[in-house]
Protein backbone atom coordinates (compact mmCIF):
# COMPACT_ATOMS: atom_id res chain seq x y z
CA UNK A 1 0.00 0.00 0.00
CA UNK A 2 1.52 3.54 -0.61
CA UNK A 3 2.07 5.45 2.51
CA UNK A 4 1.66 9.57 2.55
CA UNK A 5 4.37 11.88 1.13
CA UNK A 6 5.72 12.98 4.54
CA UNK A 7 8.20 16.15 4.22
CA UNK A 8 7.95 15.59 0.69
CA UNK A 9 5.06 17.51 -2.22
CA UNK A 10 4.28 14.64 -4.57
CA UNK A 11 0.65 14.23 -5.55
CA UNK A 12 -0.96 15.84 -1.96
CA UNK A 13 -3.76 17.03 -2.45
CA UNK A 14 -3.97 18.55 1.31
CA UNK A 15 -0.89 19.55 3.51
CA UNK A 16 -0.79 19.30 6.96
CA UNK A 17 1.90 20.56 9.32
CA UNK A 18 2.82 18.71 12.32
CA UNK A 19 4.56 20.31 15.28
CA UNK A 20 6.58 18.67 18.06
CA UNK A 21 6.73 21.51 21.20
CA UNK A 22 10.04 19.71 22.08
CA UNK A 23 13.52 19.98 20.89
CA UNK A 24 14.16 16.13 20.74
CA UNK A 25 14.70 14.58 17.41
CA UNK A 26 13.53 11.37 18.83
CA UNK A 27 9.90 12.40 19.58
CA UNK A 28 9.71 14.33 16.59
CA UNK A 29 10.73 11.09 14.37
CA UNK A 30 7.58 9.16 16.55
CA UNK A 31 5.51 11.96 15.03
CA UNK A 32 6.66 11.15 11.85
CA UNK A 33 6.02 7.48 12.01
CA UNK A 34 2.87 8.20 13.39
CA UNK A 35 1.68 10.30 10.49
CA UNK A 36 2.81 7.55 7.77
CA UNK A 37 0.36 5.08 9.75
CA UNK A 38 -2.56 7.02 9.41
CA UNK A 39 -2.87 9.58 6.72
CA UNK A 40 -3.80 8.54 3.67
CA UNK A 41 -1.83 8.34 0.25
CA UNK A 42 -2.95 12.17 -0.98
CA UNK A 43 -1.61 14.09 2.43
CA UNK A 44 1.33 15.99 2.67
CA UNK A 45 2.80 16.04 6.11
CA UNK A 46 5.37 18.22 7.32
CA UNK A 47 7.03 17.27 10.69
CA UNK A 48 8.93 20.24 12.38
CA UNK A 49 10.10 20.57 16.26
CA UNK A 50 10.78 23.92 18.17
CA UNK A 51 13.67 25.81 17.10
CA UNK A 52 14.69 26.27 21.25
CA UNK A 53 13.16 24.79 24.15
CA UNK A 54 12.89 22.07 26.56
CA UNK A 55 14.17 18.61 25.29
CA UNK A 56 11.01 17.35 27.49
CA UNK A 57 7.93 19.06 28.18
CA UNK A 58 7.53 17.50 32.02
CA UNK A 59 6.36 20.82 34.26
CA UNK A 60 4.69 23.72 34.18
CA UNK A 61 8.09 25.89 33.90
CA UNK A 62 8.97 23.66 30.69
CA UNK A 63 5.29 24.26 29.27
CA UNK A 64 5.92 27.63 29.57
CA UNK A 65 9.42 28.20 27.78
CA UNK A 66 7.75 25.49 25.24
CA UNK A 67 4.83 27.66 24.45
CA UNK A 68 6.15 30.84 22.79
CA UNK A 69 8.53 28.53 20.72
CA UNK A 70 5.62 26.35 19.90
CA UNK A 71 3.60 29.29 18.74
CA UNK A 72 6.80 30.70 16.85
CA UNK A 73 6.91 27.32 14.72
CA UNK A 74 3.32 27.03 14.25
CA UNK A 75 3.24 31.11 12.73
CA UNK A 76 6.65 30.53 10.41
CA UNK A 77 4.56 27.61 8.81
CA UNK A 78 1.47 29.59 7.34
CA UNK A 79 -0.77 28.13 4.37
CA UNK A 80 -1.11 24.54 5.35
CA UNK A 81 -4.66 23.16 5.42
CA UNK A 82 -4.23 22.08 9.14
CA UNK A 83 -2.10 21.61 11.71
CA UNK A 84 -0.75 19.58 14.12
CA UNK A 85 0.55 20.07 18.39
CA UNK A 86 2.11 16.69 18.75
CA UNK A 87 2.19 17.08 22.46
CA UNK A 88 -0.11 16.13 25.07
CA UNK A 89 -0.67 19.18 27.12
CA UNK A 90 -2.15 20.80 23.83
CA UNK A 91 0.26 23.92 24.37
CA UNK A 92 -0.63 27.14 22.39
CA UNK A 93 -3.96 25.95 20.80
CA UNK A 94 -6.29 29.07 21.85
CA UNK A 95 -3.41 31.39 20.30
CA UNK A 96 -2.65 29.37 17.33
CA UNK A 97 -6.75 29.39 16.71
CA UNK A 98 -6.45 33.41 16.71
CA UNK A 99 -4.18 33.90 14.10
CA UNK A 100 -4.01 30.87 11.54
CA UNK A 101 -6.87 30.58 9.10
CA UNK A 102 -6.87 26.49 9.50
CA UNK A 103 -8.28 24.12 11.80
CA UNK A 104 -5.23 23.69 14.38
CA UNK A 105 -5.41 19.88 16.72
CA UNK A 106 -4.14 18.95 20.22
CA UNK A 107 -3.09 15.37 20.61
CA UNK A 108 -5.38 15.39 24.28
CA UNK A 109 -8.21 16.71 22.64
CA UNK A 110 -8.40 14.85 19.64
CA UNK A 111 -7.47 11.53 21.64
CA UNK A 112 -10.39 12.19 24.19
CA UNK A 113 -12.80 12.33 21.25
CA UNK A 114 -11.69 9.17 20.23
CA UNK A 115 -11.64 7.32 23.52
CA UNK A 116 -15.45 8.95 24.33
CA UNK A 117 -16.69 6.93 20.89
CA UNK A 118 -14.78 3.09 22.56
CA UNK A 119 -15.89 3.74 26.28
CA UNK A 120 -17.79 5.14 28.74
CA UNK A 121 -14.95 5.35 31.12
CA UNK A 122 -11.28 5.06 29.97
CA UNK A 123 -7.96 6.30 31.27
CA UNK A 124 -4.98 8.05 30.21
CA UNK A 125 -1.33 6.79 30.64
CA UNK A 126 1.30 9.06 30.44
CA UNK A 127 4.90 9.90 31.78
CA UNK A 128 5.81 11.30 34.49
CA UNK A 129 3.42 12.01 37.86
CA UNK A 130 4.32 16.07 37.35
CA UNK A 131 2.25 15.52 34.07
CA UNK A 132 -0.92 14.20 36.02
CA UNK A 133 -1.91 18.03 36.94
CA UNK A 134 -1.88 19.76 34.06
CA UNK A 135 -3.66 16.44 32.25
CA UNK A 136 -6.52 16.41 35.14
CA UNK A 137 -7.21 20.17 34.25
CA UNK A 138 -7.15 19.56 30.55
CA UNK A 139 -9.72 16.47 31.11
CA UNK A 140 -11.48 19.13 33.09
CA UNK A 141 -11.75 21.65 30.49
CA UNK A 142 -12.52 18.74 28.36
CA UNK A 143 -15.68 17.79 30.30
CA UNK A 144 -14.33 14.34 31.03
CA UNK A 145 -13.24 14.19 34.72
CA UNK A 146 -16.30 12.03 35.30
CA UNK A 147 -15.38 9.19 33.06
CA UNK A 148 -11.40 9.72 32.86
CA UNK A 149 -8.58 8.55 35.15
CA UNK A 150 -4.68 9.56 34.89
CA UNK A 151 -2.20 6.88 35.43
CA UNK A 152 2.12 7.58 35.02
CA UNK A 153 4.39 5.55 34.43
CA UNK A 154 6.97 7.18 35.92
CA UNK A 155 8.75 7.06 32.63
CA UNK A 156 10.17 10.52 31.19
CA UNK A 157 9.57 11.54 28.03
CA UNK A 158 13.12 11.34 26.48
CA UNK A 159 12.89 7.08 27.68
CA UNK A 160 9.73 6.73 26.78
CA UNK A 161 11.02 7.38 23.14
CA UNK A 162 12.96 4.75 23.31
CA UNK A 163 12.06 0.97 23.44
CA UNK A 164 13.58 -0.76 27.07
CA UNK A 165 12.82 -3.96 28.74
CA UNK A 166 11.92 -1.81 31.95
CA UNK A 167 9.84 1.06 29.95
CA UNK A 168 7.23 -1.17 28.50
CA UNK A 169 7.25 -3.21 32.07
CA UNK A 170 6.07 0.20 33.81
CA UNK A 171 3.45 0.95 30.52
CA UNK A 172 1.70 -2.60 31.24
CA UNK A 173 1.67 -2.14 35.06
CA UNK A 174 -0.03 1.51 34.50
CA UNK A 175 -2.47 0.06 31.62
CA UNK A 176 -3.57 -2.95 33.81
CA UNK A 177 -4.13 -0.75 36.88
CA UNK A 178 -6.29 1.23 34.99
CA UNK A 179 -8.11 -1.54 33.11
CA UNK A 180 -8.64 -3.39 36.84
CA UNK A 181 -9.09 -0.84 39.61
CA UNK A 182 -10.20 2.21 37.47
CA UNK A 183 -12.44 0.36 35.17
CA UNK A 184 -10.57 1.41 31.75
CA UNK A 185 -12.57 0.39 28.50
CA UNK A 186 -10.32 2.44 26.60
CA UNK A 187 -6.86 3.50 27.16
CA UNK A 188 -5.32 6.84 26.07
CA UNK A 189 -1.13 7.19 25.51
CA UNK A 190 -0.82 10.24 26.83
CA UNK A 191 2.65 11.82 25.89
CA UNK A 192 4.78 11.81 22.30
CA UNK A 193 7.05 9.74 23.41
CA UNK A 194 4.98 6.91 23.96
CA UNK A 195 3.59 7.05 20.40
CA UNK A 196 3.81 4.00 18.28
CA UNK A 197 3.08 1.42 20.79
CA UNK A 198 -0.93 1.35 20.70
CA UNK A 199 -1.38 -1.49 18.51
CA UNK A 200 0.72 -4.05 20.12
CA UNK A 201 -0.86 -2.79 23.35
CA UNK A 202 -4.18 -2.72 22.12
CA UNK A 203 -3.44 -7.08 21.18
CA UNK A 204 -1.36 -7.78 24.34
CA UNK A 205 -4.22 -6.53 26.90
CA UNK A 206 -7.85 -7.07 25.14
CA UNK A 207 -8.61 -3.55 24.41
CA UNK A 208 -8.43 -0.20 22.54
CA UNK A 209 -5.24 1.62 23.12
CA UNK A 210 -5.51 5.06 21.34
CA UNK A 211 -2.18 6.86 20.49
CA UNK A 212 -2.79 10.63 20.98
CA UNK A 213 -0.37 11.25 18.32
CA UNK A 214 -1.81 9.19 15.76
CA UNK A 215 -5.55 10.66 16.69
CA UNK A 216 -4.47 14.22 16.42
CA UNK A 217 -3.35 13.91 13.00
CA UNK A 218 -5.88 11.26 11.83
CA UNK A 219 -8.49 14.32 12.84
CA UNK A 220 -6.27 17.14 11.60
CA UNK A 221 -6.61 15.57 7.84
CA UNK A 222 -10.54 14.89 8.61
CA UNK A 223 -10.74 18.68 9.53
CA UNK A 224 -8.83 19.60 6.28
CA UNK A 225 -10.68 17.80 4.13
CA UNK A 226 -14.10 18.98 5.18
CA UNK A 227 -12.98 22.42 5.73
CA UNK A 228 -11.09 23.57 2.69
CA UNK A 229 -11.48 21.70 -1.14
CA UNK A 230 -8.20 19.51 -2.27
CA UNK A 231 -5.66 20.93 -4.72
CA UNK A 232 -5.48 19.35 -7.85
CA UNK A 233 -3.12 16.53 -8.13
CA UNK A 234 0.05 17.71 -9.43
CA UNK A 235 -0.90 21.54 -9.07
CA UNK A 236 2.31 22.82 -7.72
CA UNK A 237 5.44 21.11 -5.70
CA UNK A 238 5.80 24.18 -3.72
CA UNK A 239 5.51 23.58 -0.13
CA UNK A 240 3.43 26.35 1.82
CA UNK A 241 5.96 28.14 4.34
CA UNK A 242 9.07 27.18 2.72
Amino acid sequence: MQGPPVDGSAGALRRLLIVNPNTNPAVTQLARQAAQRVLGPHTLAKVVQSAAGPLSIETFAHRQVAEPMTIEALSGHPGYDAYVVACFDDIALRAARGFLNAPVVGAAEAAIAVARLHASRFAIVTTVETMVPGIRALIAGLGATEICTVRATGVGVAAAAQVSDEVESRIAHAIISARDIDGAGAIILGSGGLSGRAADLSRSFGLPVIDSIEAAIAMAEVAARLSRPSRSPGASDHTPGQ
